[in-house]
């Protein structure tokens, strides 16, 4: 029997020039499941695929389908001209962690959420404010060469992450009010500024809070103040109604990983990446 992805649908195409197609898995000709394609692109960097919502029906699991639907879907990438794929997974899918590893995937981003509940206390002497336009733009250069290093360690084209820093940073948020969309604040302790809390509040019932990035100033690192930022970040969400918080951190951030599941966050998606060219 051949295993063979056939497409479901046209291409799509987009204005910034990346496309995403859907498929379906097939054996001979007999549909067994489906997966999307897509790329994400940035400016002077190869495009990087993205293989999502891949799905083999339970009846024809461990047969090896889905083996040969990642393999043909690397080969259709690269016919894209992508770089590099990415692979997601439910983290509590064991067969499909056991395939991106013997496939040759490594992991390196991992996707955390936690249900709030109650808001917690704060340190005494801990208060927050808006970063002052100086400081914002030291706040960015600094998270854009600590984003780029970090993606670097995990193997991506610096190309790529130079370009995608610069435009995630590229109109820093509102800080203060929690009903922006993002906010940026400055987290004190007893008149000293020790660290930066980047947030999207989210909005009750529609959106989930998400922290985009949490620092600790250099002097001020390996005394509690990195929980104090997510707890502040879990406070401003639970103010605005929101219950569940997100965020991604990096498989090499051994640090931030043991802080985020001492605080009782949990993997929910796993990111793993593979070098096609």
């Amino acid at each position: 029997m051949t295993t063979t992805l056939r497409p479901s649908a046209p291409e799509r195409r987009f204005a910034d020039g990346s496309r995403s197609r859907t498929y379906d898995i097939c054996v001979n000709s007999r549909p067994v499941g489906g997966v999307r394609l897509r790329t994400e692109v940035e400016p002077g960097a190869p495009p990087v695929g993205r293989i999502d919502r891949l799905e083999v029906a339970p009846a024809d699991r461990r047969r090896g389908r889905a083996t040969v639907a990642v393999l043909a879907a690397e080969e259709i990438l690269r016919t894209w001209d992508c770089s590099r794929a990415w692979l997601a997974v439910p983290a509590t899918a064991e067969p499909a962690v056991s395939l991106a590893a013997a496939l040759g995937y490594r992991p390196a981003v991992a996707h955390l959420d936690k249900h709030l509940t109650t808001a917690p206390e704060l340190p005494p002497g801990t208060s927050h404010r808006p970063l002052t336009d100086e400081e914002v733009e030291r706040w960015r250069a600094d998270t854009a060469e600590r984003f780029v290093a970090e993606c670097v360690a995990e193997g991506m084209d610096r190309e790529f992450a130079e370009a995608r820093s610069r435009r995630d940073l590229a109109a820093p948020p509102p800080g203060g009010d929690v009903v922006a969309t993002r906010v940026l604040w400055a987290l004190e302790h007893r008149g000293e500024r020790v660290g930066t809390l980047w947030l999207s509040p989210g909005s009750p019932g529609v959106e989930d809070g998400f922290v985009h990035s949490v620092a600790v100033d250099e002097p001020y690192r390996g005394r509690g103040h990195g929980r104090t930022l997510m707890l502040l970040a879990e406070r401003e969400c639970l103010a605005g109604g929101v219950d569940r918080l997100a965020l991604n951190v990096f498989e090499s951030n051994t640090v931030a990983r043991r802080l985020y599941a001492s605080l009782g966050y949990r993997a929910t998606v796993l990111h793993y990446g593979k070098r096609l060219w």
